[in-house]
């Protein structure tokens, strides 16, 4: 399972404190069937802890996941500061679910190339 974050993914995960070892976890989770929710169109809502408290009071992620393949981190906000995505908004990540887990490898390398995305090793 290869795990990405968005750049936009990468500056919130910094100044939310939201180590990689936490996003490995929450794909883990998602992977065996525990997620807070399926979205459709292979997006899932995902909750991750605020670093020193549990998730009740910690932060929702946005993850483009294929089973056993990739995921990507593309979104992440605090349940205090927004309660849910917009319908415009799923639809997005539903169409970029369909490029990033279903396109080309060459994309990909270009956008690890062009440091749109990050590999969490």
């Amino acid at each position: 399972m290869r795990i990405f974050k968005s750049k936009w993914f990468t500056r919130f995960a910094i100044k939310s404190c939201i180590d990689d070892s936490v996003l490995k976890s929450a794909v883990a989770e998602i992977e065996a069937g525990n997620f807070d929710a399926n979205l459709g169109g292979f997006v899932y809502k995902q909750r991750v802890a605020r670093k020193g408290q549990g998730k009740r009071g910690g932060y929702r992620t946005i993850v483009l996941f294929k089973r056993g393949e990739r995921a990507f981190f593309v979104y992440g906000f605090a349940k205090s500061k927004q309660d849910n995505i917009t319908e415009d908004e799923l639809a997005w990540y539903k169409e970029a679910a369909k490029r990033c887990l279903f396109g080309d490898k060459n994309q990909l390398d270009e956008w690890l190339e062009k440091a749109a995305f990050n590999e969490i090793l």
